[in-house]
């Protein structure tokens, strides 16, 4: 599939996963004009992330790492003084292949899109690991345990259990970058169990006789 005009939102810090909702709020200028093509075309949009160091170079073409989601803006609010708050889905993985030259305010690549892979492994035993610590972990959290639950649910192909539970639960952005560039579903599903049995060994256990959310 290729992805010869697609707008980039380049953020410092942000990953957006398939199969995940990413709200975003957008007030500069350029991006502005992004979002009004954007809402007048398909509604697709990739958000990028920064490679570090972009601050020197923020207000003009900085780096950003070459895998990124693609995603559709699903909703969207007009505010009256220009800015608009989006909804995005994320549909696919994409790479960036190369950034086409500054006709527009804002940033357009040519790219194309990645899919899962499948090295063998076998991804039932994986899947049903990675759900038993999902639902540990929904029951020793403070709040948000049947949401997390409902996600687990939701998720009908064990890559998107991973990129769900890694939107969800894994909040530092190198570790998100990497699970976003783990193309096999064996390897994503492993990492993604890691990193929620480390969770879990960081959060206190619920107290005997207090319920579980």
């Amino acid at each position: 599939m290729a992805l010869d005009r697609l707008p980039i939102f380049p953020l410092p810090d942000v990953v957006l996963f398939p199969h995940a909702l990413m709200p975003l709020h957008v007030f500069e200028p350029r991006y502005r004009a992004m979002t009004r093509d954007v809402l007048a075309g398909d509604h697709m949009l990739s958000v990028v992330r920064l490679r570090p160091g972009f601050e020197k170079d923020y207000d003009g073409r900085p780096p950003v790492f070459e895998i990124a989601g693609m995603g559709e803006v699903v909703q969207s609010q007009a505010l009256p003084d220009g800015r608009f708050n989006l909804l995005v889905r994320g549909i696919s993985r994409v790479r960036i292949e190369r950034e086409l030259p500054p006709e527009l305010p804002y940033r357009l690549v040519s790219a194309r899109a990645l899919h899962d892979e499948y090295s063998g492994a076998d991804l039932g035993i994986a899947r049903a690991a990675l759900e038993a610590l999902a639902d540990r972990l929904a029951g020793v959290l403070p709040q948000g345990g049947d949401i997390l639950r409902k996600v687990v649910r939701d998720a009908r192909e064990p890559g998107a259990l991973a990129d769900v539970l890694a939107a969800s639960v894994i909040v530092e952005p190198n570790a998100r970058q990497e699970l976003l560039e783990t193309l096999d579903v064996g390897d994503r599903l492993q990492k993604v169990s890691d990193a929620v049995a480390e969770l879990l060994r960081r959060l206190p256990s619920p107290k005997s006789g207090e319920p579980s959310n």
